[in-house]
């Protein structure tokens, strides 16, 4: 069903699908964006973050929930930062109920819908979202319509919420290497044992293992990924996050960002080739 969520403020309201599971596991989706806002799992909390300042207006990133990033993450292209389809309007397509009581929605996004001058390219992209006892999935897909191949970077830009930053562990990046963008880009291999997060953190771990898991007081949360060869670690840290002004006080305390991500090697599609990403998310 559709309906205004509790999440976003009425007088701020995008249109949003309300998708609701046979056993009580829900999430909110903004149109704009094909934008998961909110997802709790049945008889849980709510596991996303979502800032208090977010803005909900035609065209702004929503700050929080989970961004889709398409065709470009953050400066890798020529486009503005991670691209165009996190701002788009996508088409709301359907809503389903799976043999086992999950709920499906699905979007659709055209290069008739949105393009850009510097990304000329004909593609369909489609994002589907399922939910159902502790589980949430997020799938990607993309196919190339045009004539010529073409390249994307992408990435699905999943804020999780933590009671506190300073006590989060993040397991099974052991020994990988990264790029470091808080420290320039700097090509590293992460040590044995969890990451810890201390100050700002904005690491590409490349060729990431499957799955992640986010260790914090309010219970583990399991990151799976299929299609993604990279994952994504972010938090802005007390200095960025003050400065950013759609960010709640002290709000960069309460979330951690684990993104699935297609990144160190760009996805090459050609004409008439499809390519899906999906990252399922598991609350224990």
């Amino acid at each position: 069903m559709t309906k205004p969520a509790t999440a976003v403020p009425p007088h701020l309201a995008l249109p949003v699908v309300e998708l609701v599971a046979a056993d009580g596991a829900r999430c909110t989706i903004a149109q704009q964006g094909a934008h998961v806002l909110s997802w709790t799992p049945a008889g849980g909390a709510e596991r996303l973050f979502l800032s208090q300042k977010a803005e909900y207006a035609a065209g702004v990133a929503i700050r929080g929930g989970i961004p889709v990033i398409f065709p470009q993450f953050a400066g890798e292209g020529p486009m503005p930062k991670h691209g165009f389809a996190r701002t788009a309007q996508w088409k709301f397509e359907r809503i389903e109920q799976a043999e086992d009581g999950a709920g499906i929605a699905h979007f659709s996004l055209t290069h008739e819908q949105a393009t850009h001058a510097l990304w000329p390219h004909h593609y369909a992209a489609t994002l589907t979202v399922r939910v159902g006892g502790e589980r949430l999935a997020v799938t990607l897909g993309v196919r190339n319509t045009g004539p010529k191949s073409f390249s994307f970077t992408a990435a699905l830009h999943t804020y999780l919420r933590v009671s506190d930053i300073a006590l989060v562990q993040v397991m099974g990046l052991d020994g990988l290497s990264y790029r470091d963008t808080a420290d320039g880009g700097a090509l590293k291999t992460a040590g044995l044992g969890p990451v810890e997060i201390s100050g700002e953190v904005d690491r590409i771990y490349l060729n990431a293992p499957s799955p992640l898991v986010l260790r914090e007081q309010g219970g583990d949360l399991h990151v799976h990924s299929e299609g993604f060869a990279d994952a994504v670690v972010w938090n802005p840290g007390a200095v960025k996050g003050a400065a950013l002004a759609d960010l709640d006080a002290g709000g960069y305390a309460r979330f951690l960002c684990i993104e699935s991500a297609a990144i160190g090697k760009p996805v090459k599609l050609a004409a008439g080739a499809r390519w899906t990403g999906t990252q399922t998310l598991v609350a224990r």
